[in-house]
């Protein structure tokens, strides 16, 4: 059937019957009808495809089409991006940008679908055609090309089309005598130069004509028909910038946005539809679109392969909200999201980031029962503060602020979003939630209103710098918290900066946290019992590391499980020394752990290490396993040879620790 069609369009390749290409079909040459003009089909085998859906045969068919001489409108987009008038993000885009457009081709722009934007123009009955943005302007074009070559003769023509679509007339500037519309299911059948009123055989009326019917004997009539193609997708999409806008009916309400801002998008449509809307703006209105051009990596799954449902790796984003939120798959793409690089998606980080979530609102909770939000009064200026661990958190705040504000600027959406979580998470939930409980129980009361005051603000902040990575949690939280002028989203974005650290308070905190963290550390690293309280030495101990200590021992204490704090002159034999500023401290471990146990152990580990780090080396350094191997492959065994090589360290560095202590 495929093939009848394209003999019947007359679009085959024809040869004489007796062409021996034709197989079993040919003609013999003494026989009659060998010299008759047959269509060429070859009697050999080919790689027949099929299509996808319909699983018929694809044939080969030359049709009509419309085509943009592309090298005529890609100067200027060309320009745009050398000039950095507009900036392609990363770099490497550029590159891939010049190379389509330094070589672009002819730009096919005519689809046969049911679906698009019809092409706008009508054809004749001699096949003329009449590019028009409507019917009624390609009636004008029509009148305009036959007066030229009809003069003094009336003119009429019948149009085809859904008179929805046909604007009014502006009768001082158009006048439609002569013109029928028919609607486009209709059956034309008629004489043209009849002046009566058309009807169906029944004698139902089926058009009547606009204005008096053409004088028979001195007109010329036809039907204008339109292409019943439509345009690209593409094509349609690269006026997206302006069409959304109103254009080319716009005014300055709609106008005024234009251009735009910045493009966020995947590198695949780099070609297909950012550099389309380069070309086509700069050629229709003589601006660009956007001076910013950010492209992101296709979203593949946790070992870098492109989602598919041959293999059956997809993550379908729908099962992953009903599982752990819209929020935590939104964060896991924002802590992916670094320039050039490729976004791994695995359910392990994204339940991560669901933990995230529920760190944030436990940290919520935990204020709300300390009477945080009680009577609380929301505002943008950080409160007054005398308590360190106060002065402390609001420096904090703003360094997050700064630092975020930084990455954004910069379109380094992971390092904006990884920042934030390390200061949510840690700075925030962690550190300062238990610096604040000891003044949250104080007997002052104005400690614990400076502190309650402290604490919502710090909450407000950071919501409202989470919120473009987590908006429904941040809302719920906003709404439900304390009472507010507005929602979160219509929210002002913090201005305050680094003016609000403060020095001391910060190196003070800071060094307790390094303090407690050193221990903690030594502690993992030694196997001491979680439970058990363990005494701390130091020697050298500064005057400004002692007033420090001082001030937070309680904290110190407890939350490194430290009986108490020794200065002596030398280091007992087992100790464990920490690398802290201040002093030179040390835990007594000798009488609390089994050393040579433990060194047995760290050995044992450390010999296994060593001979699977021998073996991945030995893979990623040999050239025909990163020539050959899938791309994927090769980066899972560099992830692997790196996480073991990190973990080596940290066990010799424990190993070490243990050949101080004796």
């Amino acid at each position: 059937l495929v093939v009848q069609n394209i003999i019947d369009e007359g679009l085959a390749v024809m040869t004489r019957a007796d062409d021996t290409r034709l197989g079993k079909a040919v003609v013999k040459a003494d026989d009659e009808g060998a010299d008759a003009l047959v269509p060429l089909i070859e009697a050999k085998k080919i790689m027949q495809p099929f299509g996808d859906r319909s699983k018929v045969v694809i044939e080969p068919m030359l049709t009509d089409q419309w085509f943009v001489d592309a090298e005529k409108v890609v100067g200027p987009a060309l320009d745009a991006v050398r000039e950095g008038r507009t900036k392609i993000i990363p770099e490497s885009g550029e590159k891939t940008y010049y190379h389509w457009l330094e070589n672009i081709e002819p730009w096919c722009i005519s689809r046969q679908l049911w679906w698009g934007h019809q092409i706008p123009v009508w054809y004749d009955n001699a096949g003329n055609p009449f590019c028009a943005p409507n019917p009624w302007e390609a009636v004008k074009k029509a009148i305009e090309f036959h007066r030229s070559r009809l003069p003094g003769v009336e003119l009429f023509f019948s149009i085809k089309e859904d008179p929805k679509n046909i604007p009014e007339l502006d009768q001082d500037k158009f006048d439609p005598s002569g013109i029928y519309i028919f609607d486009e299911n209709t059956q034309i059948d008629f004489d043209p130069y009849d002046e009566s009123v058309l009807r169906d055989s029944d004698g139902r009326e089926r058009a009547r004509p606009w204005g008096d019917a053409p004088n028979a004997d001195h007109a010329y009539g036809t039907m204008l028909v339109r292409d019943p193609d439509v345009l690209d997708t593409w094509f349609s999409s690269g006026l997206w910038p302006i069409g959304t806008l109103g254009w080319p009916n716009w005014d300055e309400s709609t106008s005024k946005y234009f251009p735009t801002d910045v493009l966020i998008t995947g590198f695949d449509i780099l070609f297909f539809w950012v550099a389309r809307m380069m070309m086509m703006q700069l050629a229709v209105v003589d601006q660009i679109p956007f001076h910013t051009v950010y492209l992101h990596d296709l979203v593949r799954d946790e070992k870098g392969k492109k989602m598919s449902k041959t293999t059956g790796n997809v993550i379908d984003p729908l099962e992953i909200v009903d599982e752990y939120g819209a929020d935590a798959l939104r964060f896991t793409n924002a802590a992916m999201a670094s320039i050039g690089g490729v976004l791994k998606l695995s359910k392990d980080r994204i339940a991560g980031y669901r933990n995230f979530g529920t760190k944030i609102w436990n940290a919520s909770r935990f204020a709300e029962m300390n009477g945080v939000f009680e009577g609380y009064t929301p505002q943008a200026a950080a409160p007054e503060a005398k308590e360190t661990v106060n002065r402390w958190i609001i420096g904090e705040v703003a360094r997050a602020r700064v630092a975020t504000d930084a990455a954004l600027t910069a379109y380094r959406f992971n390092d904006a979003a990884l920042g934030l979580y390390a200061f949510v998470w840690g700075k925030v939930c962690d550190w300062y939630v238990e610096f604040a409980k000891p003044l949250l129980n104080s007997d002052d009361e104005a400690v614990l209103a400076e502190t309650r005051a402290t604490m919502g603000w710090v909450i407000d902040q950071s919501l409202l710098m989470l919120h473009p990575f987590m908006p429904f949690i941040t809302e719920e939280l906003w709404d439900g918290l304390a009472k507010r002028d507005k929602m979160l989203v219509h929210g002002d974005w913090p201005e305050y900066g680094e003016e609000l650290i403060d020095a001391g308070a910060d190196a003070e905190m800071n060094w307790v946290i390094a303090l407690i963290e050193g221990i903690r550390s030594a502690r993992a690293q030694m196997h001491v019992p979680a439970g058990l309280h363990v005494p701390l030495v130091v020697t050298g101990f500064t005057e400004d590391a002692k007033a420090a200590y001082a001030r937070n021992e309680a904290l110190i204490k407890k939350l490194a499980r430290v009986d108490c704090l020794t200065e002596v002159d030398a280091f007992p034999k087992g100790c464990a020394t920490l690398g802290v500023s201040g002093g030179s401290f040390g835990l007594p471990l000798a009488d609390i752990i089994d050393v040579a146990e433990e060194k047995a152990r760290l050995e044992k580990t450390i010999a296994k290490l060593a001979k699977e780090i021998k073996g991945l080396s030995g893979r990623v350094n040999n050239p025909k396993f990163v020539e050959s191997a899938p791309e994927e492959v090769v980066e899972e065994a560099r992830a692997n040879l790196a996480e073991r090589e990190d973990e080596e360290a940290k066990l010799k560095e424990a190993l070490a620790r243990l050949a101080e202590i004796g």
